[in-house]
């Protein structure tokens, strides 16, 4: 068994511990950015963990209304700039907490007096130091290239932080209820693993989503590409509708994550579209009406849609390892990648 799938296994155990472990820190965050009346969030990732910042991007804007911006760090690493953060909610996201890049936003969210969190699997590293408030993953050491169980880890302490700032025990709720339904999503293994056999000469394909589950069609694209090396790309379903769906003919593979919720009947009616242009869909919903579209229909565990990004992206890791697998490639060894990367 490759480590990636021994990962993915794993997740349900992680987020059950984290969940744990961590409800104190997220209380005390949350009562923080209260006390110091924060204005608008900066955050910071790259690769995976920028996927984790997108979802927080929209969670908190339409939970909270907070407004949120994702950092650019180029703006201070390469062009020197100076940010004004007084009134910020910073926070640096890295599984391994060695962004050198997201590490300048969190120091210069210090000396501008803003409140200043770093999320990281690992306790010791830079950017752990350089935060006022610690969110810890939670998940071990992940030794597969692609990672899987950092990424959900990372949602999951984004999704409770919003819930505990929104004061919404329903979304606290949803995401408890997360280690069960990943157990569900897991159950599907020995059906996505014959499904993606179809797949193994697949070279290109669109990953696509939208609000809560745009950056789902993020990380499920970035999965494809590192492990399996198909050209794939994530969209939004709303901006895919803007002139990329042009390259769309017969027999185009089209992923489609479309679980109920509020953009649920714009994905129903793009799957219509995509049909029209003979597009094979790959589709992942609880929603039957919808599988019934698909050449591929993975019927994912019914959950608050807040909680879907989680449920999603574990079908979706899953979908990219066994895909690799059926190639012939090996999912731990991508070619040309390290596991951890440093840019600045």
């Amino acid at each position: 068994m490759s480590r990636m799938l021994t990962e993915i296994r794993e997740q349900p155990g992680v987020l059950r511990r984290l969940l744990q472990e961590e409800a104190e820190n997220i209380r005390s965050l949350a009562a923080r950015i209260r006390e110091r009346q924060c204005r608008y969030a900066v955050i910071a990732a790259r690769g995976t963990s920028d996927h984790a910042a997108t979802f927080a991007k929209y969670a908190l804007e339409v939970y909270t209304g907070l407004p949120v911006a994702l950092a650019a760090p180029s703006v201070i690493t390469l062009y020197q700039g100076r940010l004004r953060l007084q009134d910020a909610l910073v926070i640096g996201i890295s599984q391994s907490g060695e962004a050198a890049d997201v590490g300048e936003i969190l120091r210069q969210g210090r000396e501008s007096g803003a409140v200043v969190v770093t999320i990281t699997n690992e306790p010791e590293s830079t950017m752990a130091r350089e935060a006022d408030h610690l969110l810890l993953c939670r998940a071990g050491k992940e030794t597969a290239l692609a990672a899987t169980k950092t990424y959900t880890s990372e949602l999951a302490l984004l999704g409770l932080l919003v819930a505990a700032l929104a004061g919404r025990d329903d979304l606290a709720a949803a995401m408890a209820g997360v280690p069960d339904a990943l157990e569900a999503c897991l159950a599907l293994a020995p059906r996505i693993k014959q499904a993606v056999e179809r797949y193994a000469y697949m070279g290109e394909c669109v990953v696509l989503g939208r609000g809560l589950n745009y950056p789902t069609a993020l990380e499920a694209a970035l999965k494809l590409q590192e492990t399996s090396y198909v050209q794939a790309q994530g969209f939004s379903a709303a901006d895919f509708l803007h002139g990329p769906i042009a390259i769309v003919d017969r027999g185009f593979p089209a992923m489609i994550v479309a679980p109920a919720g509020r953009s649920y009947q714009q994905m129903q009616a793009l799957a219509g579209q995509l049909l029209a242009r003979g597009a094979e869909l790959i589709i992942l919903s609880d929603q039957q009406e919808l599988l019934g579209l698909a050449r591929t229909g993975l019927e994912l565990p019914a959950v608050d849609e807040f909680a879907s990004p989680l449920t999603s992206i574990v079908a979706l890791q899953l979908f990219a390892c066994f895909l690799a697998e059926a190639k012939g490639l090996d999912p731990d060894l991508p070619r040309g990648l390290r596991k951890v990367t440093v840019t600045r």
